[in-house]
């Protein structure tokens, strides 16, 4: 049974494991050790099936927005709806926090990825040139505004 958990130190060794086979440029054991120890606008957790951490998600609450720093899910679980229960929960805890959106960026080449966004209400807003180091790929920015906020205009 899949369940969803808050991250802790105690998990860095294994979301390490899902980062570097998820992305090309990934985070080392020492920024996710900084987000666990120092960062107070970090909220992270982690996705569990049968003991075993198969997927993540990050979210930094800056003042009264959500910026999603990652979502990944191991390869041999993806489209068993790991990623919807993450993305999920990451909206549940920043309804509970009373923000008024989420935003992110995500690869313009990555369709799975905007489509699963665009399920759950973000839209793209605009776009970030040459945003990601590897490969100088421009960056879709996406944001989801809650019912309050629906209007709202940064």
């Amino acid at each position: 049974m899949l369940e969803i958990q808050q991250m802790t130190q105690q998990h860095i060794d294994d979301v390490l494991k899902i980062e570097q086979a998820c992305f090309a440029i990934p985070w080392t054991k020492q920024d996710f050790e900084r987000e666990m120890k120092e960062n107070k606008l970090a909220i992270y957790i982690i996705a569990v099936l049968d003991g075993k951490i198969i997927g993540y998600a990050g979210m930094w609450h800056v003042v009264t927005e959500g910026h999603i720093t990652n979502v990944a899910v191991l390869q041999e679980y993806r489209r068993q709806g790991i990623g919807n229960a993450l993305i999920e929960k990451i909206i549940h805890i920043a309804e509970q926090k009373e923000m008024i959106g989420i935003t992110l960026e995500v690869r313009i080449s990555n369709i799975a990825a905007q489509k699963l966004y665009t399920k759950y209400g973000f839209r793209p807003e605009g776009f970030r040139k040459n945003y990601y180091q590897d490969t100088k790929e421009d960056a879709v920015i996406m944001w989801k505004y809650f019912p309050n906020y629906e209007n709202y205009q940064p």
